[in-house]
This record gives C-alpha cells, structure tokens and sequence, in this order.
C-alpha cells in the first residue's frame, strides 16, 4: 500500500487536534488556587481522621458523579462528634469533569493540611472542605484569598471593567448562581455556594466586586474568594476568548488569532481524516480484487 507513508502522519496529526480543541483541559481543571487549614489538630488523633475522611471522600466522590454541589453532615470516627463537609464544581463544567475535579481534590486535603480539624481546598475547577462541628464560624463575606494581575489595562479599562461588574451583579441578582459576562475586553465570572438564597448570593458578590476594586486596582486581572462566593476578571486587549469561561485566564491572549489557527489547523485536520479513510477503502478494494 504505497501511500501508507503518509497516512499514519495524518492520523497523528488528527489526533492532535482532537486533543486541542477537546473542550476541557484537565491540568487546568486540577491547578491548585488556595488552600486554608486549621491550627487545630482533629480530635481523636491520626486513627480517627483516617477512618473519618475514608468515608467521607467516598461519599462525597459518589456524590460527585451526579451533582455539581452537595454538602453533608456525618458523624466522626471517635463517636458523638459530627463532620461537616461540601464541595462544589465550576459552573460550566460538565460532569465528567465535576467528578475528576472532585475525586482528584480529596487526597489533597490531607497532603496539604494533615490532621487539621478543618480543610478547604480550592481548584481551578472546583473546591471542598470540611470540619468537625463547633470550629468558629465566619462571616460568609470574609475574604479567604485575593490574587491579582500586573500592570494596568490603560485606556477605558476601568470603565469597562466596572461596567462588566455591573453586568455580573444583574445576572446574579436575576436568580444566577453561577454567571459569566464579558464587556468589551473584559471577561467577569461569579459564583455563590450552591445553596445559598439569591438575596444572600447578590450581597456576596456584591462585596467582591468593591473588595476586588479595592484590593486589585487598575490590575488588568483579579480573582476574590470569600467565604460563601467568587468573582473572577480578565483583560483580553484583543478580544474576550472562550477561553476565559475557564475563570480568570491571563490578559493580553488573542482570541481572534487562536479562532483562525483552530479554524485552520482543524479544517486540515478533517481533509487528513477523509483522506485516511479513501485510502483506508481502497486499501481493501484491492486485496478484493486480488483474491
């Protein structure tokens, strides 16, 4: 068959492109955003929060394949003491990728806490905690983690940026728990805790959007964590990508550029795959004929 010199380097090339343009990319999905352990140890020593977290991981991993929030009380290993636990996914994730986020998050709370009392974790994709009953409540505007870009957008970036917060606030406010916007270069994403009241999603996200005002400046982008919800902003000087639904992507990427490449790459991706395929059929054409 002479013209299999070619076609198995088609055939890589398809499948490189499937890979690129799947729509969610794991690692970004798994990249670790904060953590927050407590000082206290769990009661009940080393034993009792191994047996503890077992069982809860299994049934929070359970929960994962089918919901995208859920939370749980269970009683502890050394009796009496009960354990609170949640964990919620990125609002666009499907939910085979909830699931991995999840089952990937739960042996780090013990990597990056050890035996605390209490644990959160957040992933780019998703987060969970837990923590025996009577550790301190806080305030579920409490800011829990801030990160914000370099450099100013220049120009009418503030205006637009406080625009697209305005945006965000409204979806919100229309009963969104989770919700993403973009205004001019300005990509915004924002989400509550699953089950908390539209009133009470509203006022968090809310006091995120003044505390990212506050705390990230004219920085061309920013994320706030607080307590019961977040927000995310970037800055694409050449036009907000799909991309950035992913939250809070880094500013400056051409969206325009990536749509052509992909439009390219993919349309030649598709002639390979034809083109494998005719061979494919007159590869067995002839050993027909041949008998």
């Amino acid at each position: 068959f002479p013209s299999s010199s070619f076609a198995l380097p088609l055939l890589k090339l398809a499948l490189t492109v499937l890979a690129f343009l799947s729509p969610a990319a794991a690692g970004d999905l798994y990249n670790l955003v904060y953590k927050g352990c407590a000082n206290q140890s769990f009661p009940g020593g080393a034993a009792a929060y191994g047996q503890a977290l077992a069982a809860l991981s299994s049934s929070l991993t359970a929960r994962a394949a089918t919901s995208e929030f859920y939370k749980t009380t269970a009683s502890s290993a050394n009796g009496g003491q009960s354990l609170f636990s949640l964990f919620q996914c990125r609002g666009d994730l499907s939910s085979s990728d909830c699931s991995a986020c999840v089952s990937r998050l739960l042996p780090m709370w013990p990597s990056l806490c050890g035996y605390a009392a209490a644990a959160r974790v957040q992933l780019s994709g998703c987060y969970a905690l837990y923590q025996v009953s009577g550790f301190p409540q806080i305030s579920g505007t409490q800011m829990l983690y801030k990160t914000c870009g370099s450099g100013g957008g220049g120009g009418d970036f503030e205006v637009n940026r406080d625009t697209a917060f305005s945006q965000l606030q409204s979806g919100v406010a229309g009963g969104q728990g989770f919700y993403t916007t973009s205004y001019g270069s300005i990509y915004t994403m924002a989400q509550c805790e699953g089950d908390l009241s539209n009133g009470d999603c509203t006022d968090c996200v809310a006091q995120a959007v003044q505390k990212s005002e506050v705390e990230c400046g004219g920085a061309t982008s920013g994320q706030i964590y607080l307590d019961k919800c977040y927000i995310s902003y970037s800055y694409y000087a050449n036009g907000v990508t799909s991309a950035g639904s992913g939250g809070g992507g880094n500013g400056g990427e051409d969206w325009q550029t990536g749509k052509t490449v992909a439009i390219v790459v993919g349309g030649a991706a598709g002639v390979g795959f034809l083109i494998i395929c005719l061979l494919f059929a007159r590869s067995l054409m002839r050993k027909k004929d041949g008998k």
